[in-house]
């Protein structure tokens, strides 16, 4: 279904590294040479701009559309110049998904979906009409399959229940451990589907803390012993983990593709592994 790491496109807009189409097409070159076939996308991304600007690039490229995969998320309602709103909140009635599901498809020019995903759990999604709604979708092909993010074991089964999903796509980095401890990988295991994670290289390169100061000491070492980069072992890190994590990678340097597909050759010793788990917390384990 997915490729074994996917390329998240939230920074390649104006959210980030405001790439021109061009440039666009270069990463989408570059990551089909590397076997990243599938592409993350969320209709907020960008202010509503970032789908849009991927799919202009992507139709020029006369690419067989059976050769990618395309994800989309929806749910999350939030101003921005496009689609102003007085606040940010969730929606997923069905009228909301559905002209979701329409626009991402519009702006990727596409006429499916592989996958869509529920962006943000909300206290008031109606599972039922849910369900309803992704009936219609997949009925119609617009939506090949159908997951969530960022939700908890027991949301995740107030949807599974009425409609079956394929994944939780959920934050997972050497900072954000409460995966491996919440219950939502081991749930994904027990169901033989295969999580895919944002945020995979955290706040490492970016933020000056106790934890990363720790995590630097041990990392560096690491790099030495695998010789590999920084990166690549933060990447190694959740990949290690039984549940077959896909990553999703955010960059949007064409470098770094390269770089980070590389860490699917780098197997943890067990020791290093806890190593690096170690040095999050900040005490060892029990």
């Amino acid at each position: 279904m997915f490729s074994e790491i996917i390329a998240g496109t939230m920074r390649w807009g104006v959210w980030g590294a405001n790439h021109s189409p061009k440039k666009v097409q270069e990463l989408i070159e570059v990551c089909l040479q590397e076997d990243i076939t599938t592409f993350d996308h969320a209709d907020i991304y960008g202010g509503h701009t970032t789908e849009e600007l991927f799919g202009k690039a992507w139709q020029e490229m006369g690419i067989e559309r059976e050769k990618v995969q395309f994800i989309s998320k929806c749910g999350i309602v939030m101003n921005s110049e496009k689609k102003p709103s007085a606040i940010k909140y969730y929606n997923y009635s069905s009228d909301y998904i559905l002209n979701a599901v329409d626009e991402s498809l519009d702006n990727l020019c596409t006429d499916y979906l592989d996958v869509l995903l529920l962006h943000r759990p909300s206290p008031l999604m109606n599972p039922e009409e849910i369900a309803e709604v992704f009936h219609i979708l997949r009925d119609k092909g617009k939506v090949k399959y159908f997951g969530v993010s960022n939700f908890s074991v027991s949301q995740f089964e107030l949807i599974n229940q009425y409609f079956p999903m394929i994944t939780n796509q959920i934050e997972i980095s050497v900072n954000e451990l409460s995966a491996f401890e919440n219950g939502t990988l081991d749930q994904l295991m027990m169901k033989g589907m295969r999580p895919t994670a944002w945020s995979v290289l955290g706040n490492y390169f970016s933020e000056m803390s106790e934890q990363n100061a720790r995590l630097k000491i041990v990392i560096k070492n690491l790099c030495l012993k695998y010789n590999a980069e920084e990166n690549q072992i933060l990447l190694a890190f959740i990949l290690k983990h039984p549940s077959n994590i896909i990553p999703v990678i955010g960059t949007s340097k064409t470098e770094t593709i390269i770089k980070l597909k590389k860490s699917l050759k780098i197997d943890l010793e067990p020791i290093d592994w806890f190593n690096i788990l170690q040095a999050s917390r900040g005490a060892a384990v029990k």
